[in-house]
């Protein structure tokens, strides 16, 4: 944990990857119950990103040494989780109280300053504004065995209220995180060596694999909570952003995973409601579907702000100057309009937008 404690001072002074390099076999065996298990696995997370990344896109690292590599993937094989840093880590499971109160911190940071830390725990409150949603879910489904309208009723005003929540912790990240920063610094921290052009043919754990594996950086497509609310609601994405969804649940914790496939195996909320043909039922229906197109909405804007305005930015001053060393300092060219996960942003974010909206049942 001293390595991981103190990334931010190792990258800064270029003294990481030597730290790494200076390593001994760490062993698993020590690691007692799924709250050390878990620890440890951000904490290698945090550690590898740090290494790769130390000196920027164009000089990372393509070889993950077997001291780091070898106890990473037995950690991640045991947890159920991929070797590499994943939503689980950087905001699941990396907060911490201050004090007494409901202030909180993260327990592991990369580079990036308060804007990271910012990152991270406004991630977490737009979490925890959806457990009343979540909730909701197993509340509604139940009742929807039951045909007790009055409880999906709630249930859905619930979800809706929850949602909604969300979209209000979400719009705290223009107070705590800056654009510039984000995109310079953080957007490489997080990023992964799949669908990364700076990694062709990906990354090589030492000692584990005789070829180099490709893996996701960490996405908010990796996050059980709107997945959980897609499939209860019933919407369906088109084929290229459900496969990019599907995907990321591999880097969900398996509970997680299982929890959304339990509701998609569940009964159809939506097609009660058609069928039922209560007004009451549609209406609080529609309410969730119309909050979580503003959410997705909103994200979209966020995206523009953090992303798709400073590419912009970067390439007109690529332009200006006629010369790439000034960029490339500024931002990974490979990374440009792509998400930490490797998506193409936009045109999935606009596109998950327009399907939520086309669920929308109409009145008869």
């Amino acid at each position: 944990m001293d390595i991981a404690s103190n990334l931010t001072h190792l990258i800064a002074h270029q003294q990481l990857r030597r730290e790494v390099n200076n390593m001994q076999l760490l062993s698993t065996h020590f690691l007692i119950g799924h709250k050390e298990l878990r620890l440890a696995h951000m904490a290698l997370s945090f550690i590898t990103m740090g290494y790769v990344w130390q000196d920027g896109e164009h000089n990372s690292m393509k070889v993950l040494p077997k001291s780091l590599a070898v106890p990473y993937c037995e950690v991640s094989k045991i947890v159920g989780l991929p070797p590499i840093l994943v939503h689980a880590d950087c905001v699941l499971a990396n907060w911490k109280k201050k004090d007494g109160n409901r202030n909180l911190d993260t327990i592991l940071a990369l580079p990036g300053g308060d804007s990271l830390k910012g990152f991270f725990l406004v991630t977490l409150e737009v979490e925890l504004a959806a457990v009343q949603g979540i909730k909701a879910v197993s509340i509604a489904t139940e009742a929807v065995l039951q045909h007790d309208d009055d409880s999906i009723k709630n249930a859905l005003q619930d979800m809706a209220e929850s949602i909604r929540k969300m979209n209000q912790s979400l719009k705290m990240m223009d107070e705590h995180v800056d654009p510039a920063t984000f995109y310079g610094i953080i957007r490489l921290f997080l990023s992964g060596w799949k669908d990364n052009p700076a990694f062709p043919e990906g990354l090589l754990y030492e000692g584990v694999w005789d070829k180099p594996r490709q893996f996701s950086g960490g996405s908010a497509a990796q996050s059980s909570t709107l997945q959980s609310f897609d499939e209860f609601l019933g919407i369906r994405h088109n084929e290229e952003s459900a496969e990019f969804l599907h995907r990321m649940r591999d880097y969900m914790p398996p509970s997680h995973k299982a929890f959304i496939q339990a509701i998609a195996s569940g009964p159809s909320v939506r097609e009660y409601i058609v069928f039922s043909c209560n007004p009451v039922l549609r209406e609080s229906y529609n309410d969730c579907i119309a909050a979580l197109v503003d959410l997705r909405n909103y994200h979209i804007t966020v995206v523009a702000r953090y992303i798709t305005i400073n590419v912009a930015k970067a390439k007109a001053e690529k332009n200006k100057q006629n010369s790439t060393v000034c960029i490339l300092q500024k931002a990974p060219s490979a990374l440009e309009e792509r998400g930490t996960g490797g998506s193409g942003i936009m045109s999935f974010l606009k596109s998950v937008r327009d399907t939520t909206k086309k669920v929308t049942i109409d009145e008869v």
